[in-house]
């Protein structure tokens, strides 16, 4: 099998997989998170194929629908990459993508590192931030039942990967917590240029937002 009909399988295979999922983590993040990936990895020296998979397959199965088990998406990835006789290295490389592309708080070290993740880790990370970000966030913020905001509730910057990951705090907070730090964690250049105009607009909208809430001009 080519690489262009693997890659269409495994389109086929992720669009099934999330047709049901929460908006913000759907198949229409997927492409998004592939075609910034691809406009990346233009200024990349980096493996077409492997950005390709790891991108279609990074939220295959993302913890937060499954208990918080971060082993699931690894898993279903490799099974259904070695159902299609891909080359063993290139599905470890896909399964360590998935592994270690999330944000998952606190200081947690980063066990494994490639250009192609870089490239990943860059296009989910802006599809986090800006115009999209915000909406996802508040997004999965109704999905969950939280509150939008709650002056009484103050943002924790010192969370551990299990208190971040069990949160139940207002959506607003997530920006502190998250989505303001993607900017500077950044891996290639054009990634660092397009998240720069994504950040402003948050904080933009932050100001906008207490303006409102305050009942300010």
């Amino acid at each position: 099998m080519s690489s262009e009909d693997i890659i269409l399988q495994t389109t086929h295979f992720v669009k099934e997989q999330l047709a049901n999922a929460e908006g913000g983590h759907d198949w229409f993040h997927i492409e998004r998170v592939y075609k910034n990936a691809i406009l990346i990895s233009n200024g990349e020296s980096v493996d077409p194929f492997i950005v390709a998979l790891g991108a279609l397959l990074h939220d295959i199965a993302d913890s937060k629908f499954h208990n918080g088990d971060e082993t699931v998406g690894p898993k279903l990835a490799r099974t259904f990459l070695f159902n299609l006789n891909v080359d063993s290295k290139v599905i470890e490389h896909v399964v360590h993508i998935i592994e270690n592309i999330s944000f998952k708080g606190g200081h947690e070290e980063q066990r494994f590192r490639s250009p192609e993740l870089d490239v990943i880790q860059d296009a989910d990370r802006l599809d986090a931030i800006g115009a999209i970000g915000i909406a996802r966030c508040f997004n999965y913020g109704g999905f969950k039942n939280r509150a939008i905001y709650d002056p009484n509730i103050s943002p924790n910057l010192n969370m551990s990967k299990d208190e971040y990951k069990a949160s139940t705090a207002p959506s607003i907070n997530h920006f502190y917590e998250k989505l303001l730090l993607l900017k500077d964690r950044m891996n290639t250049k054009t990634g660092k240029q397009l998240a720069q105009n994504r950040h402003e607009f948050m904080e933009y909208y932050l100001k906008q937002f207490y303006n409102e809430w305050n009942a300010k001009i």
